[in-house]
């Protein structure tokens, strides 16, 4: 039973990260006079464009840390299914235009299983 949780949500998963690099993903948001996006935001924002992109419902996004507006910055965003597996998710800042930061964004090969 467990492995077939794992598969489906692995399959799941692997959706999403298709999806992400078939698309080739990016994103913007305006953000205020500091060129700084929130984790919250970020994870929000990312979750938004994962569902549109893979028309399946937002998945579970988290993000340890704000997203300075500076180009080349990066953060690592971890997505978690509903049986604990997870996958990552890559953010590079593309370029920022005043209150706006621009990014683009790409989930990992492979879900990482849950724990036991």
């Amino acid at each position: 039973m467990a492995t077939t949780r794992l598969s489906a949500a692995t399959s799941i998963l692997n959706a999403v990260a298709v999806g992400v690099l078939l698309v080739g993903c990016s994103a913007s948001v305006s953000v205020g006079s500091t060129p700084k996006m929130s984790s919250d935001t970020l994870a929000t924002t990312l979750a938004e464009k994962l569902a549109a992109t893979t028309g399946q419902p937002e998945p579970d996004i988290t993000c340890p840390e704000d997203l300075a507006g500076k180009v080349g910055t990066t953060t690592r965003c971890k997505l978690t299914a509903d049986d604990g597996s997870t996958l990552g998710v890559s953010v590079k800042v593309t370029s920022v235009d005043g209150d706006q930061i621009n990014f683009d964004f790409q989930a990992d090969d492979t879900a990482s299983p849950a724990p036991n």
